[in-house]
């Protein structure tokens, strides 16, 4: 049977995808053995189940849930038991799963898989209410990495991205106020343009690339008014 053009293109990201993973476990245990590492010090850092719930990220679950009843996807007595859940919940763990058999993973309201972001012969993107780990890993070969922070919740005031980029992008959208950083072996670039105070959250873009290119976007700087 002959194999349609591009069907080998999924296998390709996939194995792809396992080599960069072993990559940044190598690269993680090379930093930890020379002390570079440590993105949040000696103190422990919340787990993203662990970190406290908002009223808005309660209210989040609670919409989806509303659709569920409206559509048919859920009963009376399940949509109460959900939301009684909802609004008692105090970690983001707590919410988490209660729309899991609702949307697609892609979907979900909030999401707190802090694995490896990988683009390979692809576009990958995470984006919306999402935790951003301590430390993070991104690979984009031949493909493009977006990440958007305007709606997430930063695990750390200072957050590493372990970006390997081989003829692809890695794109930061950030929220005003958050300071982005490229460090390579010779030398420190601030890539955001606008001010950032003294103790803003920085996100530090560690990168070994080959012709890889990092992009930020951030709010327009805004103008201060005419007297």
């Amino acid at each position: 049977m002959e194999e349609r053009p591009g069907a080998w293109l999924p296998r390709l990201s996939e194995v792809g995808e396992r080599l960069a993973e072993e990559w940044h476990a190598v690269r993680r245990a090379r930093e930890g053995a020379s002390g570079t590492a440590g993105a949040s010090g000696s103190t422990r850092t919340p787990a993203p189940h662990e970190m406290r719930a908002s009223d808005a990220d309660r209210e989040r679950i609670a919409e989806v849930l509303r659709e569920a009843l409206s559509d048919g996807r859920l009963g009376m007595a399940e949509f109460e038991e959900r939301l009684d859940v909802v609004y008692k919940a105090r970690t983001l763990g707590d919410l988490a799963g209660v729309t899991a058999d609702l949307l697609p993973a892609d979907r979900q309201p909030l999401r707190l898989d802090g694995g490896q972001v990988a683009a390979i012969f692809k576009k990958e993107n995470r984006e919306g209410r999402w935790v951003v780990p301590a430390e993070l890993p991104v690979t984009a070969m031949f493909g493009t990495t977006k990440l958007d922070l305007r709606d997430a919740i930063m695990q750390s005031r200072r957050v590493i991205i372990n970006a390997t980029l081989v003829f692809g992008g890695l794109e930061i959208h950030v929220p005003e106020g958050v300071e982005v950083i490229r460090v390579t072996k010779d030398k420190t670039v601030t890539l955001t343009r606008n001010p950032a105070a003294p103790d803003a959250p920085v996100i530090e873009v560690r990168t070994q690339n080959f012709l890889g290119e990092v992009k930020v976007k951030e709010p327009p700087r805004r103008r201060r008014g005419r007297r």
